[in-house]
């Protein structure tokens, strides 16, 4: 099994603020930002090319968690 899977992939701001949550929670995430990547080597990428990352032992409680985030967004 791996030990990280791909648990998103969006835009930074969505990205940033996930992994951020996570954090909180006590799960450590990794941010591969591919749009970046490519700016510095010359090149462009999708807006949405930014991919968030977490310990496949953690995947199950970090989709829980941010279902429960994007659940209290939707109320506003």
């Amino acid at each position: 099994m791996k030990e990280h899977q791909r648990m998103l992939t969006s835009n930074a701001m969505t990205v940033q603020r996930i992994s951020a949550i996570l954090e909180q929670n006590g799960i450590p995430s990794m941010i591969k930002d591919n749009i970046e990547s490519g700016r510095l080597a010359g090149f462009g990428t999708a807006q949405n090319d930014v991919d968030l990352y977490v310990n496949s032992a953690d995947l199950e409680r970090a989709k829980a968690i941010i279902e429960d985030y994007e659940g209290d967004i939707s109320t506003f």
